[in-house]
């Protein structure tokens, strides 16, 4: 099997490249090599899979040569190239959209163009339901909880575009929806909600449950903006590639449709509550301070992730306790690499 994934030295990125180079496939990686973190990923996957993996320095938004090229041989194509951050896209929402909206506006024509016909996974996110305004919460001691939606949003609730990066993100999304009701291709849509794992280097902008776990471990303050009551459903790594592989194995069913997927109701965390456990995890006080409410964020997100489990029988396996755990002894384990992303005192 041919396996092409666009942002593959990415996080999410590089831990589907190695989970393909692991069954065998041949793998290529597109990446623009922008974002922090990204080389030491590619070192990583070269040192175990170097004779079956290509890279390919790509910009998405302006190689459409290389795309047409590399997804003309590709059989499955993983698109998780994207800028993430919310507050990035406020504060330059053009380059936000060339990467979000354009750049999958190209992958998408380089698919349709394609001879193999291939399988187009889409890593959208839960931004696409914007604030999720029209939805009753109750405001507990540590966290924020949907009143009456026991099993979180589904695939049907309407879209809401929040903030730049929802508007790019959410044209992104229907984009590919389209082109595989259009033009039939084989396009399946994760609106992801909180990934979280090894070979995550988070930032303040993005990745919180790492760079939480970084931050502990470190000793540099953390800082919580709003009232720290913000939940969300987190999901390893190794779940959301399962997900992967079981929907594409599912293809006649999954082709052209769009799955909600998190750690669902049982893996519900708020931030407080990850500073709670951080602390007594590591046995020591987490320093953190608060500071105003950022645009664009939800109080609250779950993903129902019931279509998932009647689709492909995916549900996660992987507890957030046992997760953050797994994500604590890999930033030990790695400190010297983690370091060189952690802002000095």
């Amino acid at each position: 099997m041919q396996t092409l994934v666009i942002g593959g030295a990415g996080f999410i990125g590089c831990q589907v490249a190695d989970h393909y180079l692991a069954k065998n496939h041949q793998v290529t990686v597109i990446d623009n090599f922008s974002r922090p973190g990204t080389l030491a990923n590619i070192r990583w996957l070269g040192e175990g899979h170097s004779k079956r993996l290509r890279i390919v320095p790509a910009d998405i938004r302006l190689d459409n040569r290389i795309l047409q090229e590399e997804t003309s041989q590709a059989d499955i194509v993983f698109h998780m190239a994207a800028q993430v951050a919310v507050t990035t896209s406020v504060v330059n929402p053009r380059e936000d959209f060339e990467i979000n909206a354009l750049g999958t506006l190209n992958i998408l024509e380089a698919v349709r163009q394609s001879p193999n016909e291939p399988i187009l996974i889409f890593a959208s996110t839960n931004k696409v339901y914007g604030n999720l305004e029209d939805v009753p919460l109750v405001e507990k001691d540590k966290r924020y909880e949907f009143k009456g939606l026991k099993n979180g949003i589904k695939e049907e609730h309407p879209l809401d575009f929040h903030s730049p990066y929802g508007c790019s993100k959410g044209a992104a999304d229907q984009y590919v929806r389209d082109y595989g009701r259009i033009y039939g291709l084989k396009t399946i849509t994760f609106r992801q909600s909180c990934i979280y794992g090894p070979r995550q280097f988070g930032i303040e902008d993005q990745g919180w449950v790492a760079h939480f776990a970084i931050s502990a471990l470190f000793d540099r303050p953390i800082t919580i903006y709003g009232n720290g009551k913000q939940a969300r459903d987190v999901l390893e790594i190794k779940d959301l590639i399962r997900a992967y592989d079981l929907a594409i194995d599912q293809i006649a069913i999954t082709q052209g449709q769009i799955y909600n997927i998190g750690g669902g109701p049982n893996n519900q965390l708020s931030l407080l509550e990850l500073i709670s456990y951080l602390g007594g995890l590591l046995g020591k006080r987490i320093t953190h301070q608060f500071a105003d409410w950022r645009p664009g964020d939800q109080k609250i997100f779950v993903a129902d992730i019931s279509k998932a489990k009647k689709d492909f029988a995916w549900e996660p396996n992987i507890p957030f306790a046992e997760g953050i755990k797994g994500l604590v002894e890999w930033v030990e384990g790695n400190k010297e690499t983690v370091a060189s992303f952690v802002p000095k005192k």
